[in-house]
């Protein structure tokens, strides 16, 4: 990988390509930062989708507090993925999860982007090495893996694959905390990376659960909102079962409660999906929305996480204009 192009505390232009939600939140998230977006997507209304995206998750940024000079109209959409890259000083691909796609599109973002500039994916499962195999500089590209939404959700997992350069990990990683992403540096290749493994042991779980009838889609969704979820907010899984050992900590715990590991507590096999377990979803979920359509949805969930955010101290608390609460 020839030398960056800056510093990844000076990066000006950022190049999305792909603009359905992934891609879009990220829009969103690096114009609230203050960066210059490019973004290019083959669809024909992805100009028309991608604006309303970005202006239905403002108010949302406004609240997380914008960075100097952040303004949806830093946004260009351009014609070709080629104009998209040219002045990039950064990459964040998002394309769909098709495996021939996503090598073939990362090829010719290495072809298309200034030497230097790092390009990494969205993919939410793939590993880099799977995805580098036809770029001519491999060494620049790498996992940059958001969650759902990316302009409010932290979190981003950064791996690079086997033809990946240290330093672009290294940069990649700095680059995302410039721009205000909690970031996780892997320093092994893992299919689905560390959250999505996580939370697809429990949507297994749930699928199994309402595929046996043992528990309707409230139930299940009560059971986390109500209960871990609550506690997950602000402590892993692993703090909080460490305190459930007392003083003795995660020891005790795992000396009292290691015995029920092989309780049949759990079946991470995956379930067989079904035409009756995806209805019973479908009905499921719209019986939980109780009319409620998804852009309500989607901005009770931004609200209920700012908040959570705010009242966990991770954001400071409003004030009005005369410095008062």
């Amino acid at each position: 990988m020839p030398s960056p192009l800056c510093a990844p505390d000076r990066v000006r232009r950022v190049a999305c390509i792909g603009a359905g939600v992934i891609g879009g939140g990220w829009v969103a998230h690096f114009l609230a930062r203050g960066y210059d977006v490019t973004a290019w997507d083959p669809a024909p209304d992805a100009e028309t989708k991608l604006r309303r995206l970005v202006d239905a998750a403002w108010p949302a940024l406004e609240q997380l507090g914008l960075a100097e000079g952040a303004s949806p109209d830093r946004l260009t959409l351009t014609a070709t993925l080629e104009e998209a890259v040219a002045e990039a000083e950064f990459v964040q691909e998002s394309a769909p999860e098709k495996l021939e796609l996503k090598r073939s599109l990362l090829a010719q973002l290495d072809a298309a982007a200034p030497a230097g500039a790092v390009i990494a994916s969205s993919t939410s499962g793939y590993p880099m090495t799977d995805m580098q195999t036809e770029a001519t500089d491999p060494g620049r590209l790498l996992v940059g893996h958001p969650f759902n939404p990316p302009y409010l959700i932290p979190l981003v997992e950064v791996a690079g694959g086997e033809k990946t350069d240290p330093a672009a990990v290294e940069w990649a990683s700095a680059f995302y905390k410039a721009a205000g992403k909690s970031v996780i540096t892997m320093d092994r290749e893992l299919p689905g990376f560390i959250a999505n493994r996580l939370q697809e042991a429990l949507w297994r779980e749930a699928l199994h659960m309402v595929a046996n009838g043992e528990a309707t889609v409230k139930d299940i969704d009560d059971s986390i909102t109500e209960g871990p979820g609550l506690r997950w907010a602000f402590m892993g899984p692993c703090l909080t079962f460490a305190l459930a050992g007392g003083e003795g900590g995660m020891g005790h715990m795992l000396d009292h409660f290691g015995p029920s590991l092989k309780s049949p507590w759990t079946r991470l096999e995956a379930p067989e999906l079904d035409d009756s377990l995806r209805t019973a979803m479908v009905d499921g979920c719209d019986e939980a929305a109780a009319g409620r359509s998804i852009a309500q949805l989607v901005a009770e969930r931004d609200q209920g996480v700012i908040n959570v955010l705010r009242a966990t101290g991770r954001l400071p608390e409003q004030r009005n204009e005369g410095g008062d609460k």
